[in-house]
């Protein structure tokens, strides 16, 4: 579909709700030490309260493309956000573990509808000449939230307890389910005669989707994106100079979102999505090997992240550049949270296995080997596109 405008108070809200998803990792995420006062006997099996809702996302991501062409976009962004309410406010009695976990799978289903279908929704929505801006302020809906959870929810839950900011996560999705349904317009089915795959289909689906090198290279340069961004964040500070330590953490994932929102916009009108990706993945490795020669040195972390920004909305924005229908930009958003649940998955573990032997060395090779696997991700699909 073209427009020569764009709805902007609906895309507005179709963000919002963008962040309505995000949240369900945040509330779990950023008061996690509260959580483990309410769970004192769980151990390592607390962080199962954020990993399974990644599992989920991997195991479901592709099939929520699949489906979202049948069941159709507005019904699967009104129907997320209130399976996702529902979930929150059982999770605000503070169920015994091993039912709290439970719930955390289901509401997995519910996050990986909401970030398979919104981005679908922008991009049709959005006028050609505004779709940079729109998917580049997509890309930032992640850290934007866990920056407003850490500043509000955060204090909520320390002053008043976690089941107060579950209760208010839960109010905010009705909310946000309700504008929605009223605004949404009614005819934006990608395929309304789409047949539900089974389970055979959808085993065959997955080669000759990841195949494409159209609908499949977002996804997977995002896994290589996603592997190292959580991960860095979590274990690089012990390894940063004392002295700037707190300033780098905070201005870090920041540093990303501003380039995203300003420089990363800019470039998307002028020039392909994938082409910014590789360059933003070049600066990263720049700023990564200044890190490494130069320890000490305090813009270089700022490099990294800054320029992590450029692959951040460009990874988005290349999805409706490479796949016109919007069938196929479902499928190929389905891969990419498919693919982005399994980094974030990954990411972590991967990188403490690196930094026991080879400590801060470890680190700067995991980041280099991942942006690199993402280039080369990158260069391979546009090769055969070239030839296709």
């Amino acid at each position: 579909m073209t427009r020569d405008t764009s709805p902007f108070g609906l895309l507005a809200l179709l963000l919002l709700a963008g962040m309505c998803a995000a949240g369900q990792f945040a509330k779990v995420s950023v008061i996690f030490p509260e959580l483990a006062a309410v769970y004192p006997e769980a151990g390592a099996s607390l962080g199962f309260l954020v990993s399974i809702l990644s599992l989920t996302g991997v195991l479901t991501g592709l099939v929520a493309g699949m489906l979202v062409a049948r069941i159709g976009l507005r019904r699967v962004v009104t129907g997320g956000l209130l399976i996702g309410a529902a979930l929150s406010l059982i999770q605000s009695a503070m169920l015994p573990l091993p039912l709290m976990i439970a719930t955390r799978a289901l509401e997995g289903i519910s996050h990986i509808a909401l970030v398979v279908a919104l981005p679908t929704l922008i991009a049709q929505l959005s006028a050609e000449r505004h779709r940079p801006y729109t998917m580049t302020l997509w890309g930032s809906y992640f850290g934007v939230t866990f920056a407003l959870v850490a500043w509000i929810g955060a204090p909520l839950a320390r002053v008043h307890g976690p089941a107060l900011l579950f209760q208010v996560h839960a109010a905010i999705m009705v909310i946000f389910a309700v504008a929605l349904a009223l605004a949404l317009p009614k005819g934006l089915i990608p395929r309304k005669d789409a047949p539900l795959p089974d389970f055979r289909g959808l085993l065959a689906a997955h080669p000759r989707i990841y195949a494409s090198p159209h609908i499949a290279a977002p996804a997977l340069g995002w896994f290589f994106y996603t592997l190292t961004f959580v991960a860095l964040l979590t274990v690089l500070p012990p390894y940063l100079p004392e002295t700037t330590r707190a300033t780098l953490t905070f201005w870090m994932p920041l540093a990303g979102i501003l380039v995203s929102l300003t420089l990363g916009a800019q470039l998307l009108r002028r020039m392909p999505a994938v082409s910014i990706v590789l360059i933003g993945l070049a600066l990263a490795s720049l700023g990564l090997v200044v890190m490494w020669l130069a320890p000490a040195a305090f813009a270089a972390p700022i490099l990294v992240f800054g320029a992590l920004g450029l692959v951040q909305g460009a990874s988005f924005t290349a999805i409706p550049q490479l796949n016109p229908d919007p069938a196929d930009q479902a499928l190929a958003n389905g891969a990419l949270a498919q693919m982005g649940n399994l980094g974030n998955l990954l990411g972590t573990p991967v990188l403490l296995a690196m930094t026991a032997p080879l400590g801060f060395d470890g680190a700067i090779l995991f980041a280099l080997l991942a942006y690199a696997g993402c280039a080369a991700v990158h260069l391979h699909a546009a090769a055969r596109r070239r030839k296709s």
